[in-house]
């Protein structure tokens, strides 16, 4: 399954057939009720990038979403303007290949970001900006994370099917332990949305979320206390080379 473009002038006819109507009117019936409460959080969280480092405010990356359409992502930018990304690529790899949880590469502490950047992360506030996705049609406020280009080319035919529904903020993985699960557990999770997908559902993952979220607060916590193995110092180390 090739991946396609969007177009520059809207959202296609593939990316809306996607979002059923219910799921569209849900997604902007939501963003329109809790606006101004968002748009505070959001000022909040651009002040602690602004304040934390030099360079934009904004993160923008490609990433693949409903049936491999590539799109352009947004985030506000929680690392350095010159970090490295290459370790990222072996950490997916890795999680791929073992049956591990899915701990995130920067779970400990990480060179890499910004002051109060892991904050941001663990708590999804440098998500925000993805609700510009969401009123594009990109994404919706509940279904699968979009994945980067080169996870999906390492993507199995079988685990394709999670980009049968259009990708979105939270989803079924998110609230159903995450970090805890390991990457085909999540490949399932996301298919298993896709095939069940329906308003109440989407209903129940979003009032399961903020839960889910201060759950991930004090698991990230927990392990920040927990010492390092030795396997993870080395790859910290290796991490922290980020600068030229």
């Amino acid at each position: 399954m090739g991946r396609q473009d969007i177009n520059q002038g809207g959202v296609s006819t593939e990316q809306a057939a996607g979002l059923p109507l219910w799921k569209r009117m849900l997604d902007l019936a939501l963003i329109i009720a809790v606006f101004p409460g968002l748009l505070i959080v959001g000022i909040g969280a651009a002040l602690v990038v602004i304040c934390g480092s030099r360079g934009p405010v904004f993160f923008r990356q490609r990433r693949v979403g409903y049936r491999g359409r590539e799109f352009n992502c947004y985030k506000f930018r929680t690392m350095q303007v010159d970090a490295e990304v290459g370790t990222h690529r072996d950490h997916f790899r890795q999680l791929m290949d073992t049956d591990v949880p899915m701990t995130k590469l920067d779970a400990r502490k990480d060179p890499r970001l910004v002051p109060l950047g892991s904050l941001l992360r663990v708590t999804g506030l440098d998500e925000l900006p993805q609700l510009i996705n969401v009123v594009r049609g990109e994404m919706s406020l509940v279904g699968p994370r979009p994945c980067i280009p080169y996870e999906y080319e390492a993507y199995q035919p079988w685990q394709r099917r999670r980009f049968d529904a259009v990708p979105g903020l939270t989803g079924l993985w998110q609230v159903s332990g995450k970090n805890r699960t390991t990457f085909n557990e999540m490949i399932r999770l996301d298919i298993a949305y896709s095939e069940r997908m329906s308003v109440w559902l989407d209903l129940q993952i979003i009032l399961r979320t903020l839960p889910a979220l201060w759950q991930q607060c004090l698991d990230s916590r927990a392990l920040k206390r927990r010492p390092a193995a030795p396997s993870e110092t080395g790859m910290a180390k290796s991490v922290g080379l980020y600068r030229l």
